[in-house]
């Protein structure tokens, strides 16, 4: 199938919407992100890349990977700017009562700040007709299942759903029948929530659409435990019927960021039943998803895309990934089945980490540009496929690092490497391992003058910061997630710069 890369030379920021400045503790989708999108364009960039923007959760480190929805929108991403132009807060009312960092973003501290901003507004609109609000939670699919899910957990005081009275847990009807109608005014606030995001949202896809700007987002392949997601869809998941726990859950074998594997946890899908209306609830529900991420953004990376071929299944019982077996994953007949539901989509693929010929093969029947990360493409193998000379396929997306990476000065400081492997690297570069230009220019040199259809740089490469500006470790549980971008380091400066870069290798 046909590429939505096509001939014309492209460049991207990666930069999660938290990370941005902004004075209220998180960077959100109102006037910081127009700003943002101001700079990108500015600086002659046609893509903005970002983390998923669903809810995150204090528990689970507020990961952007393990959400309470697949579907929903991040309430700590909402525009408190944008409360007060839609007339449910007054400006004194936003006035930040903490003290914000500028460099990092503390959830707890935000969190609390949000929610009062949102309750606050909720009871003035609540006590509005607003049509338009009616008319989002009808048209809605999965709106109203996350809604009652989010109700309940907080009368089961957090706790996770396999937890709860056993009749909310397994969904009785008449159960859930009751709930709604006991706690109708919650519920209520909860809805209200997401239709404040997506409201917000649209006007920033509108913004971007002026701007040139196409935004990348991001579609984990996996979905939490205690979420909507598998709470709603208990049948199309590796779920015990008895227990409610996970029979197998995910993760993959070693790897470049761990010698035992990464035991991510998730429940797996029932991908291999045999049973034509799981494999049909399966359909709906994927499609379901992607439809709803195309409505957000104009192009999705797909993380872990080699789980569509094969994926790494672990016994729930087990402590790390290592006894772990390769199953079959549901193949292009998948994609084939959501194309005729929804199109050809514009995806690409991760493909980072242990991948074999079958998922390559799989990507390029599909016609996915797969990802090249400068990091991993020094290891004295000159036919490393990460090495720029090595990308016969211009249907690539080329990074400097991702998210999951340290920032490039940090890897080329940090231990990983000894001089003679950073004088290599340097050579590559054509430089001398004493030369004054900086490292993360060199990759980003090298990224710009590749022949990938589009290069990707993290925002903390472009501004040449160091470790403690990383913004995940994987196989770390805390501490992750928190780097922000003060607004003095995006300067018009910086963006005639990057522009001229851009200009230079034809990618504007």
């Amino acid at each position: 199938m046909q590429s939505f890369l096509t001939s014309n030379r492209a460049c991207g920021i990666l930069a999660h919407i938290s990370s941005l400045p902004g004075p209220y503790g998180i960077g959100d989708i109102g006037s910081v992100s127009f700003s943002f999108l101001d700079f990108l364009h500015r600086g002659g960039q046609k893509y903005w890349q970002i983390l998923p923007t669903v809810p995150t959760s204090l528990f689970f480190d507020s990961s952007p990977y393990m959400s309470s929805s697949a579907f929903a929108g991040s309430p700590l991403l909402i525009s408190p700017d944008s409360l007060v132009h839609m007339g449910l807060l007054k400006k004194n009312e936003i006035t930040a009562r903490h003290h914000f960092s500028p460099y990092i973003t503390d959830y707890k501290q935000v969190d609390k700040f949000k929610r009062g901003l949102l309750e606050r507004s909720y009871k003035v609109f609540s006590s509005t007709q607003a049509p338009l609000f009616h008319q989002f939670v009808k048209r809605t699919p999965w709106l109203k299942d996350y809604a009652l899910f989010m109700c309940l957990k907080e009368i089961h005081d957090n706790q996770p759903w396999t937890k709860w009275q056993d009749k909310l847990a397994r969904r009785e009807p008449s159960a859930l029948a009751d709930a709604e109608k006991k706690y109708r005014s919650r519920i209520g606030f909860y809805l209200f929530e997401q239709y404040v995001f997506f409201r917000q949202w649209a006007a920033l896809k509108k913004h971007a659409y002026s701007k040139g700007v196409s935004i990348i987002g991001d579609i984990p392949i996996y979905v939490a435990l205690d979420s909507a997601d598998v709470w709603a869809n208990q049948e199309i998941f590796e779920i015990d019927p008895e227990s409610l726990k996970p029979l197998r859950v995910s993760g993959v074998p070693p790897d470049y960021f761990s010698e035992t594997g990464q035991l991510w946890g998730n429940p797996l899908y029932r991908w291999n039943s045999g049973d034509p209306l799981i494999e049909d609830a399966l359909l709906s529900w994927w499609t379901r998803r992607f439809k709803a991420m195309f409505d957000l953004v104009d192009v999705a990376r797909v993380d872990h895309f080699r789980g569509f071929q094969a994926y790494w299944a672990v016994p729930a019982e087990e402590e790390t990934a290592l006894n772990g077996s390769w199953e079959p994953g549901p193949g292009p007949l998948f994609f084939e089945k959501i194309y005729k539901n929804l199109g050809e989509l514009r995806i690409i693929a991760e493909d980072l980490g242990e991948i074999s010929a079958e998922v390559i093969k799989l990507r390029d029947k599909l016609g996915f540009p797969g990802m090249k990360v400068l990091q991993f493409a020094f290891d004295n193998n000159p036919r490393n496929p990460f090495l720029p000379h090595n990308y016969t396929n211009p249907n690539c997306v080329v990074y400097t690092g991702t998210h999951d990476n340290d920032t490039t000065l940090g890897w080329f400081m940090s231990n990983q490497l000894n001089e003679e492997s950073r004088a290599t690297i340097k050579q590559f570069a054509n430089r001398e391992m004493h030369d004054a230009n900086p490292i993360h220019q060199d990759l980003i040199y090298l990224a710009l003058s590749s022949t990938a259809s589009l290069a990707v740089i993290p925002l903390q490469d472009l501004l040449g910061f160091g470790s403690d500006c990383r913004m995940n470790i994987p196989g770390v549980a805390e501490g992750n997630w928190r780097w922000r971008c003060a607004e003095e380091f995006l300067t018009d400066e910086l963006a005639e710069h990057l522009k001229e870069l851009t200009l230079r290798f034809g990618r504007c």
